[in-house]
């Protein structure tokens, strides 16, 4: 199997950038306005209303905005936009399936190579079908703004979509046969404001400096990252990691995705280190890659 076009896995905290750029664009929230992790959130039980359930971000964050939500990587931020809580209101599923399949995700890329797989992104419906009528809760969103619950994608096709958030919205059809006139000119284009897109960018940049993606800051090329940590499996041991991103950060010519197949959750070597050694070569071998 090909895991890059035929490999589904659960993607993490990599699909915020996307559903960030959504709760722009539908007036979800401010970029500058701050929420507070204090390390997680709870509601009411629908089953037992006097008992809270608990949704917990991967550490305390403190007060964030959207660009430092996207660095630190906050969990409690995305459920706020994403599900609604209190006073902030959520994109809530319907549109975050729909900013989903607006960058590719959850379908096929048309890429020129057989048997590509197309991702899955959690709905109501898809709840009904899979867990014999269970209905859709708050939860649920939750989990699906951060890449978790049934969230299912390919390395290709995140490929694609953090290509279109570097290139303001330009939706490709990635191709191996070099001449290919007709891939080359199936594109979309993604109608959000540049404003939003450049929100992303520094969000990116800054989790590269001082958040999570800082295994890539290099000094001979200035990156733009978002990481993601999946667990997989009954017990939880095993983690899918990922990085995405692109460079040059001034002037984005490419863009890269690194998934590390359920790895240990407790090992050193995730896909931001084997990234960061790919740079390392890079520069060495192939420097023409990081000119502006």
């Amino acid at each position: 199997m090909d895991r890059t076009i035929s490999g589904l896995y659960t993607p993490g905290s990599i699909v915020k950038p996307f559903f960030a750029m959504g709760a722009l664009t539908e007036n979800v929230i401010d970029p500058y306005k701050k929420i507070l992790s204090t390390g997680s959130i709870s509601i009411p039980n629908p089953y037992f209303p006097n008992q809270k359930t608990v949704f917990k971000d991967w550490r305390v964050q403190g007060w964030v905005d959207m660009r430092q939500a996207i660095a630190v990587s906050s969990d409690v931020y995305f459920y706020e936009i994403g599900g609604g809580f209190e006073s902030q209101k959520g994109l809530g599923i319907v549109n975050i399936e729909k900013y989903a399949r607006l960058f590719g995700i959850g379908g096929k890329t048309g890429i020129d190579l057989p048997d590509e797989k197309g991702g899955v992104i959690p709905s109501p419906e898809w709840k009904i079908k899979n867990f014999k009528g269970e209905p859709w809760r708050v939860g649920d969103t939750y989990h699906t703004v951060i890449g978790q619950y049934g969230f299912q994608v390919t390395p290709m096709e995140m490929l694609r979509a953090v290509s279109a958030i570097a290139n303001y919205g330009t939706l490709v059809t990635p191709h191996y046969i070099l001449g290919d006139k007709t891939k080359e000119i199936a594109i979309s284009k993604i109608d959000l404001k540049k404003e939003y897109f450049d929100v992303v960018h520094e969000g990116m940049r800054q989790s590269v400096l001082a958040g999570t993606s800082t295994a890539v800051n290099v000094p001979y090329v200035q990156v733009a990252s978002k990481t993601g940590t999946a667990q997989v499996g009954v017990s939880k041991t095993k983690v899918n990691s990922w990085i995405i991103g692109f460079f040059p950060y001034e002037n984005p010519k490419y863009a890269f995705t690194i998934m590390m197949e359920s790895g240990p959750s407790s090992g050193g070597v995730g896909a931001s280190s084997i990234m960061r050694q790919l740079l390392d070569w890079m520069s060495i071998n192939t420097p023409e890659y990081f000119v502006l």
